[in-house]
This record gives C-alpha cells, sequence and structure tokens, in this order.
C-alpha cells in the first residue's frame, strides 16, 4: 500500500517551504505569493494526487465538512429516499459528506445519535420527517446550523423546507378546470381527518385549501369530500365504491396515489371507464402513477428538490426561520380527459346517454 501523500512531499516538489503550500492549497490570500509559485505548489499537488488530511484540519479549525442527516423512517421508502439523494448529491457538489442516521421515531436513540455525530464534530444537521408533521428537535442541536426536512417545529426557530402542498392542490384541480370539469368533481381522502387524526393531516389540510380555493375562484366547490385514511388502496375502493351509490362523478381528485389505485378498481367494477367516463387526478408520483392504465395523472412530491434545497441552506448559511416551499410539478398522464357522455347506472346495467 503507498503511504499518503503529505503537505511537506507537495512543498519539496515544488520547491516551496511547508508554509507557502498550505497557504496556497488552503485559498488564503493573506500571504503574499507570486503567481508563479502558486501554479509550481497546484502543479506539484496535482502530480502526487495530494488530498488534504480533513481530520487534522478539522482539529485546527473546529470546521469538518460534515452534515448530520437524522431521519424517523426515510430510508425504508424508495421514494422519500430520494431527500437523501438529493441532500448528498448537493453536500459533495460543495465538498461535504451527509452522514444519515434513521431513529424509527425513537427518542432516545434520537439523541443517542446526535450526540454521536455532535462527538465526531459534524458541522450543521438535517431534522427530515417521512412525512410532513409537526417535530420538535432535542435541545441538543439549538447551537448548530439547522434545517428542518418536510417537518415544522412549534418552538424551534429554524428554516424549514417543505414540499409547497396547498399550490399543489390547485394544479390539481385547474388540471380538472382546464380539461372542462366545471361540476360533479368529488374528493376522496380528504384532510385525512379521522378518530386517528382528528383535523386531518398537514399535508391534506394544505392540499384541500389549494383544491378549495382554485375550485372557487372558477365559481364552483367539490359536490363531495370523503374523508378516510389514505394508506391502501382499499380505502379509496370503499370510499369511490360508496361514491358511486349515490353519485355519478365527473371527476375525482384523489389525495394520494394509492388511494387513487383503489377508485380504478371500484370504478371498473360499476363499469366505468377512466378517462372516458371518470377523470382521476392525484397526488404523489409513485410508481403506482405511471404503472396503472390508464397510466395516472398526479402531482409529484419533490424529494430530490427537498434534499437539494436543505443543504443549500445549509451551505449558504441561511438561517431565517419559517418555510421554504418547493414547487410540486403535475406530471401529466392519460387519466384526464374532458368530460364526455354521461354515464348512468339502472338495474345493474350501464347505459349511455348523449
Amino acid at each position: 500500500m503507498s503511504s499518503r501523500v503529505t503537505l511537506a512531499d507537495v512543498a519539496r516538489r515544488a520547491g516551496v517551504s511547508r508554509t507557502a503550500a498550505s497557504f496556497v492549497l488552503s485559498g488564503r490570500t493573506d500571504m503574499r505569493i507570486s503567481e508563479t509559485t502558486q501554479q509550481r505548489v497546484l502543479a506539484a499537488a496535482d502530480e502526487l494526487g495530494y488530498r488534504p488530511n480533513i481530520t487534522a484540519r478539522s482539529l485546527r479549525t473546529a470546521v469538518t465538512g460534515t452534515i448530520g442527516l437524522i431521519s424517523d423512517t426515510i430510508t425504508i421508502s424508495p421514494y422519500a429516499g430520494e431527500v437523501i439523494q438529493g441532500a448528498a448529491d448537493t453536500a459533495l457538489e460543495h465538498d461535504r459528506l451527509v452522514f444519515v442516521a434513521e431513529t424509527s421515531g425513537d427518542r432516545d436513540v434520537e439523541h443517542g445519535l446526535l450526540q454521536e455525530m455532535l462527538d465526531r464534530q459534524v458541522d450543521a444537521f438535517l431534522y427530515a420527517a417521512m412525512f410532513t408533521q409537526v417535530r420538535e428537535p432535542p435541545e441538543l442541536v439549538r447551537d448548530y446550523p439547522f434545517v428542518l426536512l418536510n417537518c415544522l417545529a412549534e418552538s424551534f426557530d429554524a428554516p424549514a423546507v417543505l414540499p409547497d402542498e396547498t399550490e399543489a392542490g390547485a394544479t390539481a384541480a385547474r388540471a380538472l378546470l382546464d380539461a372542462g370539469h366545471t361540476d360533479r368533481i368529488h374528493v376522496i381522502g380528504g384532510r385525512h381527518d379521522t378518530a386517528e387524526t382528528p383535523g386531518g393531516v398537514v399535508a391534506g389540510r394544505e392540499r384541500m385549501a389549494g383544491v378549495e380555493a382554485a375550485l372557487a375562484d372558477a365559481g364552483t366547490a367539490p359536490v363531495s369530500v370523503t374523508e378516510c385514511v389514505w394508506h391502501a388502496p382499499e380505502y379509496g375502493y370503499r370510499a369511490v365504491s360508496d361514491l358511486l351509490e349515490r353519485h355519478r362523478p365527473s371527476a375525482l381528485i384523489c389525495l394520494n396515489d394509492r388511494l387513487a389505485f383503489g377508485a380504478y378498481q371500484a370504478l371498473h367494477q360499476h363499469g366505468l371507464r377512466v378517462p372516458d367516463d371518470v377523470s382521476v387526478i392525484s397526488f404523489d408520483d409513485s410508481d403506482l402513477a405511471s404503472w396503472l392504465r390508464p397510466a395516472l395523472t398526479s402531482v409529484a412530491l419533490p424529494h430530490y428538490e427537498l434534499g437539494k434545497t436543505a443543504v443549500m441552506l445549509l451551505v449558504e448559511n441561511r438561517r431565517e426561520p419559517g418555510p421554504v416551499r418547493v414547487p410540486m410539478p403535475l406530471r401529466e398522464r392519460a387519466s384526464v380527459a374532458p368530460p364526455g357522455h354521461v354515464t348512468v347506472r339502472r338495474h345493474n346495467q350501464v347505459a349511455r346517454r348523449d
């Protein structure tokens, strides 16, 4: 194994003092070093493959160029995992590394992991959540550069990078309006206002606010909003099956792709086709969206951009508290079309009228 190239090796190759080589390679400008000497040092470092000793430098400067990302359960999701990828890629672009630790929501584990990172002189922290929620970071990190990622804190003044869920709701509603749907629009999932989450979840409240505002601007409103949990397709299936006993929708706004998957099944069982009879639009842009047939139009969660934006806030040392909203783009596919024939159901038979 070859030995590590040292600063002294670079200085000898360039024919300068170790101090001069150090000044050049650290980018300092407060020492008069000629352009020729600087170029000689840089050339020597390149020829020898010199890399600075980060550990030694951190002992001198107390700066390690590292970011600690503490999350609850992000790493178990292939979609939310893009948050980590966005953070890691952006950190590398700025000569930083991201250390990732997951707590599974255990506060004792969280405290221990944060202490371990502090013991290793991590410079700054990202505090991330699997889904948008209110979290209270520990006091341990209050004095460090800190960004909340996909979460909010009620008593912690820090930037919070969040998806722009309100605008996403408006985007979904406007997509239906642009296709010509002005009435018979029904919402499946609502605010996720259930016994376990009374009043709903953050994403549900914000998406619904955007949906209702955009429809109100067009002089209309949802005919109905079915509140249910979003966790599995079966809840979308049940909600739409019940809805079809009372209404014949022109369009459905499903609050996530799993609900939309269940909605597709219920519509199919009632002899209704997407988008010929009923248009469907959703949120999250998971793999389900592109694999459904017809492919589902969905407003995407910007996972990669969330991680990227959060790291940039740390790199730029932006400490202003409050939300930083990341746009959620619309992925247009084949599940939205202009209103067509009205389909009615009589005696378990499907009939069409123009």
